[in-house]
């Protein structure tokens, strides 16, 4: 039995550890570096956003938004909000993973997603519980009131790292331009207004949002990065250089097997055709 459990922890680590070697060094390495961030980002904040510092952009802001409101609009964009909150969110992003993983026959999204939204969470929680920042009145926000801690705001940081992977993965399996542009540009509209929801609703200030939109795409740098790091090493190894969107290498390791194992057939046949009885028929 500790034979058999033995055999199964080496397999496994040799399939989930090793190979990844480099993805999870550096999405650990920038996740560190990440959180680091968000808290420097908090201390700077402390210091810098007052009466006379960026925070003149966040009553400008909220006083335009809320010259734009009215029922029906407060209705649709609440709505859409809930997307990028605490249960929309994890719902969208497990959908967004299942299907690229159905689609591209590995488990890589999961750990790319998965990862990168852990690191995102733990930067706005321990962003939120330094810098303590209040919410604005609820007189000028649009019911149901938040009540936690105003900065960064969760929904912006964690839409931009989400989406903004979704779409990078995505354009890695799609070969024409105009749907890679399409893509992108639909990913983009959906982080910007993810973010300006928050203001619209009263729910954030503008430097809440701002920040988010700032942590959340440094991480996304990061973790593009580890991926592509990782397809650098793996790839050059076995199977040239590292992928890029027109060549994804990684999508086609099956194919490739495949087309080995054709070729190593094809050649066996060849060598059958010409042993004795292809000799005997080109003889006759």
């Amino acid at each position: 039995m500790t034979t058999r459990t033995e055999n199964w922890l080496t397999e496994r680590w040799g399939k989930w550890v090793v190979p990844y070697a480099a993805l999870w060094i550096t999405m650990l390495i920038g996740g560190v570096v990440v959180v680091i961030l968000a808290l420097t980002s908090a201390e700077v904040y402390d210091n810098v956003v007052d009466d006379a510092g960026l925070a003149n952009l966040d009553k400008p802001a909220l006083a335009f938004m809320e010259q734009l409101r009215n029922p029906g609009l407060d209705a649709f964009i609440t709505g859409f909000t809930n997307i990028g909150g605490g249960i929309g969110m994890p719902i969208l992003a497990s959908i967004l993973t299942a299907v690229l993983i159905y689609t591209s026959r590995s488990w890589r999204p999961l750990i790319l997603i998965g990862g990168a939204a852990a690191v995102s969470v733990t930067a706005t929680s321990l962003g939120k519980k330094l810098i303590g920042r209040t919410r604005p009145d609820h007189a000028d926000a649009v019911p149901p009131y938040e009540n936690s801690p105003s900065f960064p705001s969760g929904h912006t940081l964690n839409t931009t790292v989400v989406i903004a992977l979704v779409v990078y993965l995505a354009c890695l399996h799609i070969k024409r331009t105009g749907a890679r542009i399409a893509l992108i540009a639909a990913g983009v509209i959906f982080i910007v207004a993810m973010g300006l929801s928050r203001v619209y609703l009263g729910h954030h200030w503008m430097t809440d949002v701002i920040v988010g939109w700032v942590i959340g795409l440094a991480w996304v740098g990061i973790v593009i990065l580890a991926h592509r790091l990782f397809h650098v090493l793996r790839h050059r190894e076995h199977a040239g250089d590292a992928p890029t969107f027109e060549h994804p290498a990684h999508l086609h390791e099956g194919a490739t097997k495949g087309s080995a194992v054709g070729t190593a057939q094809a050649g066996t046949n060849d060598a059958d055709t010409s042993g004795p009885a292809g000799r005997s028929s080109a003889s006759g």
